[in-house]
């Protein structure tokens, strides 16, 4: 490569002979679009764009770190400027490899291709010198290639003296960026460019990828111990490729699956799920055992939950979706026990271990002992094991056959203090929980009114509702909450108004009440401390209802099974049946006219 003002480096890059060993990332960096993996869609448009000669003047490359983009950028440059092995040819989606240009790019020594590190150059300074050299034709190439890598680390300035340019480029010129912040990229850039999002590498593909690799390098690599790397890769081929150097290393010509977990810091799978299975079964002594021989292999807590995170996600979708056990890249044995766990576990069950877990992560990551709060994340698994789900409650409840921990017997007993209640738990998690539960309550403080609009309404209440019945929602909220109603009778109204509630309330009220009515109305503001606001009432009457909800024995008997539990609304399940039946049937047949 060469420095922006076009100066090539004193020497190239020493070739693997002389440097000594090439580490495999470097090796195996593809040369070529096909040599590029899962990235099937940028190889094709960018093959098709140069075939058929309709390429941008710029392309901007999004995605995770290392899945190609500045690989990417260096084989579009090799594609544009090749010449081929007798120096006439043109731009080609397959660049030869042997003729100077190919070469000279293969060695970072062109001098017409410059490339940037935006991290360690972020200023305007930098950038000028790119525009300055931009209206200079090529020395040697047939274009002059801009590869500016992790362009978000450019700075305001930078980027706003480069849109000009950016954006009406001389005919040679093309401009290469590559980001993993796509969202920090101003929108002015992005508009300028071809955007192009490399996605993470499949799994499958990365295992296919590593064991060819391993091939050539002559080593003999476990199936399990690639598929490790390929998943600790999450997606991201140098990753990947970093970490198959580290365990031939540790291995000296021969990756084990035992080698990679000791190198990982990974569990072994198959004792996590022991783990998972024996606190689904409420043997809370077998799963710390295999916690604590995990702990003593030196296994990472944080890698243990997530497993048993993974473990409960695979669990739960295979018994929505039974394809997932067709998964190749889930172990044989591991999709065959996830199998027998589907039909063992609810989806409440697996609801809740999955909420007890995730909210684990967060007391493992700040616990001075990590180990000691793993532990207990997974005593918590067991005790919740022993604990019927919500549904499970409500079910013997309603067929009177629950008894509770205090010894109260059957919900039957003694007589209801109010009509039949309908529970709805708000959470199928262990620790303590809201219950939603449906009583008697009072009428609303507020309701809704169907008045004919050409009579003046009987109550306050009525009138606010007709505020609501014509959309006015803001007056509607000051009447509400912000006014304390005096004196009230259909023509007339006297309030007490709060702090904050409009001066204009009163003219603006006595107008929307005389257009709607057609009468005349005298809205007046007093002095008096008047009634409560309707807010005030609604939450008297809805902390009226929960207390007379409480003293309910069915309600007393799920407080008492789900320790904490409160309720959290009441809900008159009569006012639902009232309306049912007085609505007629759809298809009642209207009366014949005489």
């Amino acid at each position: 490569m060469t420095d922006l003002l076009g100066n090539p480096d004193p020497q190239p890059e020493p070739s693997p002979d002389v440097d000594g060993y090439r580490v495999l990332a470097r090796t195996y960096r593809p040369t070529t679009f096909g040599e590029l993996i899962g990235q099937e869609a940028l190889v094709r448009t960018l093959t098709n764009a140069i075939a058929s000669g309709r390429l941008a003047h710029a392309f901007i490359l999004t995605g995770v770190r290392g899945v190609g983009k500045t690989t990417t950028a260096r084989i579009l440059a090799r594609a544009l400027n090749c010449v081929g092995p007798d120096g006439a040819g043109g731009p080609t989606p397959e660049p030869c490899g042997v003729c100077d240009n190919c070469r000279a790019i293969a060695g970072d020594r062109h001098v017409d291709v410059l490339e940037m590190d935006a991290a360690s150059r972020t200023g305007i300074g930098d950038i000028r010198e790119i525009i300055e050299s931009v209206r200079y034709a090529p020395v040697q190439a047939r274009t002059k290639i801009y590869i500016i890598d992790e362009v978000h680390m450019l700075s305001q300035a930078a980027f706003n003296g480069l849109l000009k340019t950016l954006e009406e480029p001389p005919p040679h010129v093309k401009f290469i960026f590559a980001t993993t912040e796509i969202r920090k990229v101003p929108v002015t850039v992005l508009s300028r460019c071809q955007r192009f999002d490399l996605r993470r590498v499949d799994q499958e593909v990365l295992e296919a990828h590593f064991h060819g690799i391993a091939t050539r390098e002559k080593v003999t690599a476990e199936p399990e111990a690639v598929a490790m790397i390929a998943r600790a890769a999450d997606g991201s081929v140098r990753d990947g490729l970093s970490l198959l150097d580290q365990a031939i290393a540790l291995g000296d010509g021969a990756v084990t699956a035992a080698q990679v977990r000791d190198m990982l810091g990974l569990a072994d799978r198959s004792r996590v799920v022991d783990i998972f299975d024996h606190a689904m079964a409420g043997n809370a002594v077998a799963a710390l055992e295999v916690l604590a021989d995990l702990h003593r292999a030196g296994a990472d807590p944080l890698v243990v939950l997530h497993d048993l995170l993974e473990i409960t996600h695979h669990v739960t979708r295979a018994k929505l979706v039974p394809q997932t056990l067709e998964d190749k890249s889930v172990p044989a044995e591991e999709r065959a026990r996830a199998e027998k766990l589907t039909g063992e576990l609810s989806m409440p069950v697996l609801q809740r271990a999955w909420q007890m877990l995730l909210k684990g992560v967060g007391e493992v990551q700040t616990a001075p002992a990590p180990a000691t709060a793993l532990e207990m994340v997974v005593i918590r698994l067991v005790h919740a094991a022993g604990l019927p789900t919500p549904g499970e409650v409500l079910r013997k409840l309603e067929g009177g056959g629950y008894t509770t921990a205090a010894g109260t017997g059957s919900a039957k007993q003694g007589p209801p203090q109010g009509p039949p209640t309908a529970l709805a738990p708000r959470s199928a998690s262990a620790a303590p929980a809201a219950v939603q539960v449906t009583a008697p309550a009072p009428d609303p403080a507020v309701p809704s009114s169907t008045l004919d609009r050409a009579v003046a309404p009987q109550s306050f209440e009525a009138l606010v509702a007709l505020f609501a019945e014509h959309d006015e929602t803001l007056l509607h909220a000051h009447l509400c909450a912000g006014v304390h109603p005096v004196r009230y009778e259909p023509g007339r109204l006297e309030i007490r108004m709060r702090e904050g509630v409009p001066s204009s309330l009163p003219s603006d009220v006595m107008k929307r009440l005389q257009a709607w009515t057609g009468q005349r109305w005298i809205v007046s503001v007093s002095g008096a401390p008047g009634e409560p606001t309707l807010r005030e009432r609604a939450r008297a009457d809805e902390e009226a209802a929960k207390d007379q909800a409480t003293r309910h024995p069915v309600v007393r008997a799920v407080l008492e099974a789900f320790p904490g539990a409160t309720i959290t609304a009441v809900h008159d399940l009569r006012n639902d049946e009232d309306s049912a039946a007085d609505a007629p049937p759809d298809d009642e047949d209207e009366p014949e006219s005489g």
